[in-house]
């Protein structure tokens, strides 16, 4: 349950700690006090979107703290620790809805690897230049994990609940909430998606199939063609080709290099010089150790010319290249340009081009065809087919009971006439979806003789607000068929659920059905932690904490705020007087508050 709300430099309040208990906990003021602040920092701290309208005029941040404290159980045995979990990537079980809040906080705080003792304090700060930050028991935590958590912290029914019910997607979501097939459902719709990308796939690649094999005609031409290149490395071709087209000539010039180093005949070369050069210096060498050097050198220079020589010779005198060789590296070299031009890339790339085709073409071949595409749509709308189906059964077999409970909650509420039927009119195959193979409305009429209709095109709009109470409350307390709390087999109250918060439920209703919906808000408030703000002094009686929410204007500090106070018996008595009265109070007012309150207590 939530016990504090801390709010510092939001909207209007400059800084403010609520204390909030168990039960009906009520929220009262004038319109434009600012009792919707509470239920906006509220959303914020279980991840709603922040505004920066939301920061205090002249402040850079605003920041609000929202505590919760659960009662652990005692011995809790687990096959994991957390990291085993985490390791393990551990989901919610499509039953998940069997569990306690405290048990699905728990398994939430060991998926995400973090220490839960029962307590949990939330922390979201708002900036003034836009920016939010938030924090999990000091730890900082992304708004998509606390959106997670938040949504077993809280429940929040919004004012606007009643336009909902004039959607049959609304309403058909309520009857599987109600009944506790939200796990066929999600099964259902998850049939339907899988049935449906199948048939686009099938639309795609029926669409695809007339230019496929074309394109597989393309690419194994291509391949083919490229096929002689794949099979040698066409950097060591064009370096061979080049050597072997010219060899003779290169031959040639060897032996004129040959003939200078060392020839047979008279004219001098190379080898000559140097011997003469050698002799010069040895008859000088006892003269100068500088000639005795040279000597040496030149030896040396006699050495690597004769070592020379004797490679260009061989060089020289080698066999002339195979012309079948040469006419293969030919062939090679003119595919190569041919290719090279044909795709406008460079010989040595068309290998890598290869590849990239050979996966194009791999990929092609092996698509789907549309005769297997086509079986295994069939297999798909057969298994989502047998859902639906399934699933529109159970909810036929349901709803009775539940529109008689709508009907008891209802006839209290000033419909003493009250009637309420969920219609099932079948579709036409080509038409089911992922709700189910029934179009589902909810009939309604108010008044006897009246045959029933649609709910939107008759009811008016305090009827409207009643039924959005109603059904409201029955999801709030999930009540199965037999009239027991889905998590508890018992009426004892359970604060360790998820707190209930109600945005002006109530709006369209007063006199007598007023104080029959505090009642049923007070019932309600006796199991669960309840926050609600209302205009109706006959509904805040009811309260077991009452807030009182009123706006203060400094004129000498120029400034507005909103003071919010948790208020006795005394100062209820004049906010119930000003309820009834407006802004008058009367002792008249004050009596009939009295009253109001009196009667509560007696009860």
């Amino acid at each position: 349950m939530l016990t504090s709300l801390t709010l510092q430099n939001f909207a209007l309040i400059n800084h403010h700690e609520l204390s909030l208990y168990d039960g009906f906990n009520v929220i009262t003021g004038e319109t434009g006090a600012g009792k919707s602040l509470l239920l906006d920092a509220l959303s914020l701290c279980i991840g709603g979107r922040a505004d920066t309208s939301m920061v205090r005029h002249g402040k850079d941040n605003a920041d609000i703290y929202a505590q919760f404290e659960f009662v652990l159980p005692a011995t809790k045995n687990r096959s994991t620790t957390a990291k085993d979990s985490a390791n393990n990537n551990t989901e919610p079980s499509a039953n998940s809805n069997d569990k306690g809040t405290v048990a699905l906080i728990q398994d939430w705080f060991e998926r995400h690897e973090r220490e839960f003792d029962g307590e949990i304090l939330i922390r979201r700060q708002l900036s003034s230049n836009g920016r939010s930050k938030a924090w999990l028991n000091g730890v900082p935590v992304s708004l998509t994990e606390l959106k997670e958590l938040g949504a077993m912290l809280v429940n929040i029914h919004s004012q606007h609940a009643q336009q909902a019910l004039l959607k049959p997607a609304f309403v058909v979501q309520w009857l599987d909430n109600i009944a506790g097939l939200q796990p066929l459902a999600a099964q259902t719709e998850h049939a339907y998606r899988a049935y449906q990308k199948l048939k686009r796939q099938a639309e795609e690649v029926a669409a695809k199939e007339a230019h496929r094999n074309d394109r597989i005609e393309l690419l194994n031409s291509q391949l083919a063609d490229i096929s002689p290149l794949l099979a040698v490395d066409y950097e060591q071709v064009e370096a061979e080709h080049d050597e072997l087209s010219n060899l003779e000539a290169l031959m040639l010039e060897a032996s004129h290099a040959v003939q200078l180093l060392d020839n047979d005949s008279d004219d001098p070369d190379a080898m000559d010089l140097l011997g003469k050069a050698i002799r010069l210096c040895d008859n000088q060498s006892d003269v100068s150790p500088t000639f005795s050097q040279a000597s040496e050198s030149l030896h040396l220079a006699q050495q690597h010319v004769s070592e020379a020589a004797a490679l260009l010779t061989d060089y020289a005198e080698q066999q002339l290249p195979d012309p079948e060789r040469l006419e293969e590296l030919n062939a090679l070299i003119s595919l190569g340009h041919r290719l090279s031009r044909k795709h406008g890339l460079p010989a040595s790339n068309l290998v890598q081009e290869a590849q990239i085709w050979q996966q194009e073409l791999d990929g092609l071949v092996n698509q789907p065809s549309s005769e297997v595409l086509e079986a295994q749509i069939q297999d798909a709308w057969a298994e989502f087919k047998h859902l639906a189906l399934t699933l529109d059964t159970a909810r036929q077999q349901v709803a009775p009971s539940i529109g008689e409970k709508l009907v008891a909650q209802l006839q209290p509420l000033a419909l003493p006439n009250a009637r309420c039927e969920f219609v099932f009119t079948p579709k036409d195959e080509s038409h089911y979806n992922a709700q189910g193979a029934h179009d589902i409305e909810l009939m309604f009429s108010a008044n006897v003789g009246m045959p029933m209709q649609p709910l939107y095109k008759i009811a008016s709009g305090g009827e409207l607000s009643r039924m959005a109470l109603v059904m409201q409350v029955l999801l709030a307390t999930h009540q199965t068929l037999d009239g027991q709390s889905a998590h508890s087999q018992n009426q004892h109250s359970d604060f360790s659920e998820p707190m209930l918060v109600f945005d002006e439920v109530d709006v369209g209703i007063s006199g007598g059905t007023a104080q029959v919906v505090g009642e049923l808000l007070r019932q309600l408030g006796s199991r669960r932690q309840l926050l609600a703000i209302t205009h109706q002094a006959q509904v805040a009686a009811q309260a077991h904490q009452h807030i009182l929410v009123q706006k203060h204007h400094d004129t000498k500090e120029g400034q507005t705020t909103s003071q919010i106070d948790i208020i006795s018996h005394d100062a209820q008595v004049d906010e119930l007087a000003r309820m009834s009265g407006g802004v008058n109070i009367t002792e008249i007012t004050r009596e009939h508050a009295r009253s109001l309150l009196a009667d509560v207590s007696s009860e």
